[in-house]
């Protein structure tokens, strides 16, 4: 391939393909701040609209019938199911949503498919060359996720959605996303403890930062919230004249018998607010009778269909090890949930506690012993063919979560529900976080340094030293063999230098243990999960 210029006119190594010129361009946006430093917050705010002007999307924006979600947890899975229902009302769609997994084109997506790479390109070029002219000291560059929230403006713009639904990133009020003056409707998903080091301390301080995305006599919908968190949702709402309602999750008959695409009884939470925003969409715009919407007791077609073919990845998805022969691709299935709150923890522990009853052929039985204990569970498993599963964790979380507060959630939820893991794996971070795209994968370092996994691994061992008894262990003797690959290993855990490493050893003790299915909850960040879905589906 000869050499050729990238689109910022500047000549790019020959070994580069046009879309990983556009990735390493991006890369050169990631700044090296810490999430908790304030200059990422309202100091610099002002200079979105800067850019807008620059980029000419001023106009473009307050044309736009946007649907903008805040919020905790749910964001996603709500903005999911709000984009599904409307596409299949008939209208084209955009929808931003963040981060994404596997691919940066995730985060765009248009009637419900990621931008292909030619749309991509084209706008990012168009986006990256007239802001790189036009920007200065004064105003430099934007970083990589307000320059994705612009991107996703134009793309939008240029290809003329019916409606553009704008997850916001993280927080609310200074979000990139926030430059909208006028939405259609606004929603504000479940408010739990996240991003602290950036939203404060107090479930009212994150629900005034969330709030921040309110706008004066829009309708916004909330569910219900803590008290403390309701009572700011309330005094901002009045204090701008919103009309704020509260909904309640989806009544699963409205489904006509039919499930939601979205994994978990509390995406019913999500599905109530979603529909409660495109029924507000299709009223407001001028569109009521595109869809039924008069009868409350039932759901117009178009939103049951909507509602139960939405995809999501990352967030309850089951995914067998497509690198272990077909005949035996049960035999290591990944259980993925991008969950990384308290909360979000114990709703993760719930749906696999269940999911791997549903999806296990070879059935478990639990029976609770009459003891005071919640954790006192007594497991009978009934083997087919002398079949048994083995449940392992595979976690890690960024350092500004806390352990404390996330681990003992996971594991008393499972237990509740009589599931127990024969142990907790703990990896490093696969992606390096000052790339996008495939060189985002770090090689695997000897040195790495694994102090905050080893951090979680104690945490882990001292709740298993907590409940002691109050769990009946099953041995697990094909989990004892073959440790040489972790850099530490204890009685109910082990840290490994790397995810890949990690993986080759479960591989390998399927393939050594015939008699057994492993299945593995993977959790603690989105970007552990994202990393999994590289390797596996590989």
């Amino acid at each position: 391939m000869a050499e050729q210029e990238g689109g910022n006119g500047s000549p790019k190594a020959s070994s580069l393909t046009p879309y990983e010129e556009a990735l390493d361009a991006l890369s050169s946006l990631i700044t090296r701040r810490t999430r908790a430093d304030s200059s990422n917050m309202g100091d610099q705010f002002s200079h979105l609209f800067e850019y807008l002007k620059m980029l000419d999307l001023e106009e473009a924006i307050s044309n736009m019938k946007i649907i903008h979600v805040a919020g905790t947890k749910g964001k996603g899975s709500t903005c999911t199911f709000a984009e599904s229902i409307l596409r299949n009302c008939g209208f084209r769609t955009g929808l931003f949503t963040s981060p994404h997994l596997i691919d940066i084109r995730e985060r765009f997506r248009l009637d419900g498919m990621e931008i292909c790479k030619e749309k991509f390109l084209a706008y990012f070029w168009w986006c990256y060359d007239r802001l790189k002219e036009k920007t200065d000291d004064n105003i430099p560059m934007p970083p990589y996720f307000r320059f994705l929230a612009l991107l996703a403006f134009k793309i939008f713009a240029a290809e003329q959605v019916d409606v553009a639904i704008m997850e916001v990133g993280l927080g609310g009020k200074y979000d990139a996303t926030n430059v909208v003056r006028e939405p259609v409707v606004c929603g504000i998903t479940s408010l739990g403890y996240d991003h602290m080091e950036i939203l404060g301390n107090t479930l009212g301080e994150i629900a005034g930062e969330k709030a921040g995305i309110f706008k004066d006599q829009i309708p916004a919908f909330t569910v219900p919230q803590p008290d403390e968190a309701m009572r700011v949702l309330e005094e901002k709402a009045s204090q701008l004249n919103v009309p704020l309602q509260v909904v309640t999750p989806l009544e699963p008959s409205l489904l006509n018998g039919l499930r939601l695409g979205l994994e978990g009884e509390h995406q019913y939470l999500n599905a109530g607010l979603a529909v409660a925003l495109c029924s507000t969409w299709l009223k407001r715009t001028g569109h009521l009778g595109d869809a039924n919407l008069e009868q409350s007791n039932t759901l117009p077609e178009q939103f049951v269909k909507g509602l139960t073919s939405a995809s999501l990845q990352g967030r309850a998805q089951i995914v067998p090890d497509q690198l272990i022969n077909n005949d035996r691709s049960n035999d290591l299935v990944f259980f993925l949930d991008g969950a990384h709150s308290p909360e979000s923890m114990e709703i993760c522990a719930r749906w696999f506690s269940l999911a791997i009853k549903e999806y296990n052929p070879d059935q478990t039985l639990f029976t609770q012993q009459p003891d005071s204990s919640k954790f006192s569970l007594e497991v009978v498993k009934m083997h087919h063919g002398d079949r048994k599963s083995t449940q392992i964790l595979l976690f890690n979380c960024l350092t500004v979560r806390d352990p404390d507060l996330l681990l003992p959630r996971l594991m008393k939820t499972c237990a509740d529900h009589g599931v127990y893991f024969k142990k907790a794996l703990f990896v490093p971070s696969v992606s390096v976080y000052n790339k996008v795209g495939s060189q985002a994968m770090a090689p695997i370092d000897s040195n790495v340094d694994l102090s905050w996994q080893l951090t979680l691994q104690r945490v882990w061992e001292n709740l298993m030293q907590v409940n002691k008894g109050k769990i009946t262990d099953v041995a697990s003797e094909e989990l004892k063999e073959d440790m040489e690959m972790s850099a530490s290993n204890c009685e109910h855990s082990a840290v490994f230098p790397s995810l890949p490493v990690a993986l080759k050893w479960l591989r390998d003790r399927v393939q050594q243990n015939q008699s057994v299915r492993f299945q593995v909850l993977v959790t603690g960040s989105l970007h552990l999960v994202g990393d999994v879905l590289k390797l596996v589906k590989k």
